[in-house]
């Protein structure tokens, strides 16, 4: 290995080393309380040479952030569904999305909450065509599509019905990771009632067509 080559790696382990410390104060202390410093002090570092490497605490973070989210669309794009059943991805993406969820909490809740510009880039998933630009979003619209194939429904609904399936399930994540004290029995249940309430009452039902119909 050249001296070139050396460096780059040594650089590389330095970065890896700092946001595994960045990651860690986040689980333990919340977002709210990493700071260089405290990262700094970690792995015996001067806070200069943090500096060095990064930017500023906002890149640190951004960067996990997009690692994390990394994790959620390994997930998702799994090549172990690829022969299910529409219905059945969604059922198993949602599931498999949850209790992932569920075992990164702090890293979720502020990936998620998260409101600068470098995360939203990855996690908005509101705007009109957010199907197409958002992986995640695109993958559960997918699995729609292919369901409503036979069916006169819009793109645009199909998108916006995979938003509020989304954006639902996001909202189960966080009141389980606030009220973490949840029996697990009790969690089992909320999270499998919210999936076949979403693929039995949903995906499956006619509310879809129905809304579709009354509006044309």
């Amino acid at each position: 290995m050249g001296t070139k080559e050396r460096k780059e790696r040594e650089k590389d382990e330095h970065r890896e080393l700092i946001l595994s410390a960045a990651n860690e104060i986040i689980e333990k202390e919340g977002l709210e309380n990493l700071s260089i410093r405290k990262i700094a002090a970690r792995i015996e570092y001067s806070p200069a040479i943090i500096y060095h490497y990064f930017k500023d605490k906002e890149e640190i973070i951004n960067i996990i952030m997009q690692k994390s989210y990394e994790k959620i669309l390994d997930v998702l794009s799994s090549s172990e569904i690829s022969n299910y059943t529409p219905e059945n991805k969604i059922r198993h993406s949602l599931h498999k999305y949850i209790y992932l969820a569920l075992e990164m909490p702090e890293e979720y809740r502020t990936i998620l909450l998260n409101n600068s510009p470098g995360v939203r880039e990855h996690t908005s998933v509101l705007f009109k065509g957010a199907s197409i630009k958002r992986k995640a979003l695109g993958i559960l619209y997918q699995s729609l599509k292919d369901i409503y194939m036979n069916k006169n429904i819009e793109d645009n609904v199909i998108e916006l019905t995979a938003q509020i399936i989304w954006t639902s399930t996001f909202g189960l994540i966080l009141k389980l990771i606030v009220e973490k004290d949840t029996p697990e029995e009790q969690r089992k249940l909320l999270i499998d009632h919210h999936i076949n309430l979403i693929v039995d009452g949903i995906i499956l039902g006619k509310p879809l067509t129905s809304y579709v119909n009354s509006n044309t």
